[in-house]
């Protein structure tokens, strides 16, 4: 579903990603985790282009999402984005800021878009908020309302940019519960996240990046229990005696 090959991104002087080559297969959980600043948030926000790269290629569903031809605005549709703030519109109701986008960009008609957008957030435990506004609602409500219109464009890809750090610790539960029934249903996903029981349990494959740099690939149980990279061995002591 998504292949990066040799991506190269610098900031100025500063070299973000590393020569970065991988591959996200379709219907796989895959958990991006390393220390702040390793390039984790850098190298998702390139799969839809919030990020450009310098060097190399990245191709979703087959389609190098660099080339001339691309409509940039028909393939951001087509990947579903969760990111940390929410980013919800804070002037329009939880239902209007899921039909938003349907309506809008996919042009499906607005009762359709209605119907779709009850049945996400019955998904996601908030059928009895669709005439709320985002601040009216929780941390944790607002988080799930966001994933809820990621998924009305019924997207065949959905990435988590840590969609659980600007959370009060008792609303993480609530968000990583939506995004485990996501996993079970066999959605694609790539996640950045610091909850590594949430890696642990959900993730089919887990990433660790360091300084920009992909340093292992492995099932969760190879990485948790035995992890070759002695900064991945470290990244993990560090955490177990946090």
């Amino acid at each position: 579903m998504i292949t990066f090959k040799n991506v190269e991104k610098w900031y100025g002087n500063y070299h973000a990603l590393q020569n970065v080559s991988a591959t996200v297969k379709r219907g796989e959980v895959v958990v991006v985790c390393g220390p702040s600043g390793s390039g984790k948030s850098t190298l998702i926000r390139t799969v839809n282009r919030l990020e450009e790269i310098n060097g190399g290629t990245i191709e979703v569903d087959g389609q190098d999402i660099h080339a001339k031809s691309l409509d940039i605005n028909a393939f951001r549709s087509r990947v579903g984005f969760v990111f940390q703030q929410f980013n919800l519109f804070p002037h329009l109701s939880v239902l209007d800021n899921i039909i938003a986008a349907p309506t809008r960009v996919a042009k499906v008609p607005k009762d359709e878009a209605i119907s779709l957008a009850h049945e996400l957030l019955n998904k996601v435990g908030l059928s009895h908020k669709a005439t709320a506004y985002p601040g009216q609602l929780s941390g944790g409500q607002q988080q799930r309302v966001a994933i809820a219109r990621a998924l009305a464009m019924k997207p065949p890809v959905m990435l988590f940019d840590e969609p659980t750090s600007a959370l009060d610790p008792e609303m993480v539960g609530e968000v990583l519960s939506v995004m485990k029934s996501l996993a079970k249903e066999g959605m694609t996903m790539v996640c950045v996240t610091h909850e590594m029981k949430f890696a642990r349990d959900v993730s089919d494959t887990i990433w660790f990046m360091d300084k920009g740099t992909l340093l292992e690939t492995g099932a969760p149980d190879e990485f948790f229990n035995s992890p070759k990279h002695p900064r991945a061995q470290s990244f993990l002591s560090e955490i177990a005696t946090a």
